[in-house]
């Protein structure tokens, strides 16, 4: 109605009410920024020295939070180690609640790839439905070898195509070690996930903040 008001005369109106058109027809739109979802899903078996790896991942979810705030982003970690893979830091925006849950974290045993992969993609399907606009991004760090149970690379690759068809966008960190025989099993993951992948080596906390600011959608 306001926006017909200024019209009424050039419009011709010579009666009671207004003369009301198609374009004074005003919508109410909810403004705001959808965010982003960080999931790091991170080796923590005894393959890959995880102890030094795990604190550069504490460091750079903190430092990621920190940041956080303005675009509403969140950050999560699943971290997969001996039988099984856990929700180490479910998605939160929180400094705080990220610095109590990340204190400490178990590490050692088989490599249970696989059921990282799956416990992702579940944490990603839950956050989805919580709020479907929020903008996923998985970061895998990985060497890509898979020790626990049957055929367990194999698992771990069909884990891998049900996340390429969800269409996650995902990047591999593969931190094999650079010296020796290397049998780029990380790459080889990458491919069946669609995903971006990254040779970095030694994982570094500033590696991984880069990764993940070049990659979000602001």
């Amino acid at each position: 109605m306001r926006s017909a008001a200024p019209y009424q005369k050039v419009r011709g109106r010579s009666g009671p009410g207004l003369v009301v058109r198609a374009d004074d027809v005003r919508l109410a739109v909810r403004e705001g920024r959808e965010g982003n979802l960080v999931l790091f899903c991170v080796d923590a078996s005894g393959s890959m020295g995880t102890k030094k790896r795990m604190g550069e991942v504490k460091t750079a979810i903190v430092s990621l939070l920190l940041d956080a705030y303005q675009r509403r982003d969140t950050v999560g970690l699943v971290t997969f180690a001996g039988p099984a893979a856990t929700v180490a830091l479910p998605p939160t925006g929180s400094v705080e609640t990220a610095v109590r849950r990340l204190e400490s974290l178990p590490t050692g045993g088989r490599t249970p790839l696989a059921e990282g992969l799956l416990q992702a993609a579940d944490v990603l399907r839950i956050a989805a439905v919580r709020d479907p606009r929020r903008r996923p991004l998985l970061v895998l760090v990985t060497d890509g070898r898979a020790t626990y149970g049957d055929n367990a690379f194999g698992r771990a690759r069909q884990a891998a195509g049900h996340l390429a068809q969800r269409g996650i966008a995902t990047v591999v960190v593969d931190c094999e070690p650079r010296r020796g025989i290397r049998l780029g099993l990380a790459a080889e993951l990458a491919g069946d996930l669609g995903a971006e992948y990254l040779d970095l080596g030694d994982v570094a906390a500033g590696n991984l903040i880069r990764t993940v600011t070049e990659r979000k959608v602001a």
